[in-house]
């Protein structure tokens, strides 16, 4: 019986096309690939991705738990403040700590002494051009900038994380970038054993220039003595996932509606933030259609689309590129059903991971 939509389809040989080249990145290169959890943390393709990656990062408790006890292999943890009732079991589950501040460096040094320890550097400059997903906006809360006061705190710290591309396929870019890091940092980096990169670099891309990626990270790793990590999230999963979708309605208001049993707000959120449209493959054909989700956001919608037929009450729509930011935001709005999650496995046959109920909906709440 096939699986009632909707749900992500994660299909293995697209995400290994990733893989593998994260793995020969790896091999040129000499750096570490950790799986940023932030993006994607659907740990039953964890048993795959593991062979081509080197841990994982995270951005809370949670995370590095899941990281530790699912990924296994490295585990950093950071996060923009730790609580005090968190930091012990942080610290047990993490061989890296990277706080985001002097002053949490100061408050739970201590506690993380049994662990590798780092700081994370604000660069002041990033690639993103949306001033929410910015972390070199003005008055940004993310790391430290002054070389003066990180400085004192080296004798406590190892390494450092510097995140500042987002989105980034441009190597050019990137490259100005780093240089304009190691212009600001070079005193930190040279007393540094390690240096994390972070992720938004989307060197899996078609056409991504990979051994001039390679070389660079190769250069900056020789000359500063360190261990490079990159923390790829979207670069890891671009492709490979699709979420489907049945049409249950069509309307016409001026324009050809159809509405699917979707929600971007739900299901899709980065959409709707980031104001974005979904991708349909080919796209192409005579007939336009705007394709809406069923939630009351009067918004809700995933875009407008050429079809080589018209649409009907029951017709299958494929949403490309459906896995970065996607389940690991999902939500209840509505209490509109919850994508399942399922599995294309290699030889091509279809797997259900996971599927959820009217009872999840309701343990959600109280």
């Amino acid at each position: 019986m096939p699986l009632t939509t909707p749900y992500y389809l994660i299909d293995k040989s697209k995400l290994l096309a990733n893989m593998e080249k994260i793995a020969r990145l790896r091999e040129l290169s000499g750096a570490k690939a950790l799986l940023a959890l932030k993006c994607f943390a659907t740990w039953s393709v964890f048993d795959f991705m593991r062979d081509y990656m080197d841990g994982t990062t995270s951005s809370s408790l949670n995370e590095v738990r899941l990281g530790h006890e699912r990924f296994g292999k490295e585990t950093h943890a950071y996060s923009v403040a730790y609580a005090d009732y968190e930091i012990d079991e942080v610290v047990s589950h993490a061989d890296k700590i990277i706080f985001n501040s002097i002053g949490q460096l100061d408050r739970f040094a201590d506690k993380a002494s049994g662990i590798v320890r780092g700081l994370r550097l604000n660069p002041g400059i990033s690639s993103s051009t949306f001033d929410l997903a910015d972390p070199a906006r003005p008055f940004s809360r993310l790391g430290e900038w002054d070389v003066k006061q990180v400085e004192p705190a080296m004798d406590r710290i190892s390494g450092f994380m510097i995140h500042n591309n987002c989105e980034n396929g441009d190597f050019d870019l990137f490259d100005r970038m780093l240089g304009t890091i190691e212009e600001k940092f070079a005193p930190l980096l040279k007393k540094a054993e390690w240096v994390s990169l972070g992720g938004g670099i989307h060197f899996t891309g078609e056409n991504y220039p990979l051994e001039k990626f390679a070389e660079r990270l190769k250069r900056f790793s020789g000359e500063y003595g360190v261990q490079v990590y990159l923390e790829p999230g979207e670069a890891s999963i671009t492709k490979s996932t699709t979420l489907e979708v049945t049409v249950l309605d069509l309307l016409d208001n001026g324009k050809n509606l159809a509405i699917v049993d979707a929600s971007i707000e739900a299901h899709m959120l980065d959409l709707l933030i980031y104001r974005e449209n979904a991708k349909i493959s080919p796209n192409t054909g005579p007939y336009r259609t705007m394709v809406c989700g069923k939630s009351c956001l009067a918004g809700d919608i995933f875009g407008e689309f050429n079809f080589e037929n018209q649409l009907k009450v029951g017709d299958r729509i494929s949403i490309q590129d459906a896995a970065g930011y996607t389940m690991v935001k999902k939500n209840w709005f509505n209490g509109v059903k919850m994508p399942a999650i399922a599995i294309r496995e290699l030889d091509g046959t279809i797997r259900t991971v996971r599927e959820f109920t009217y009872a999840n909906y309701e343990e959600s709440l109280s």
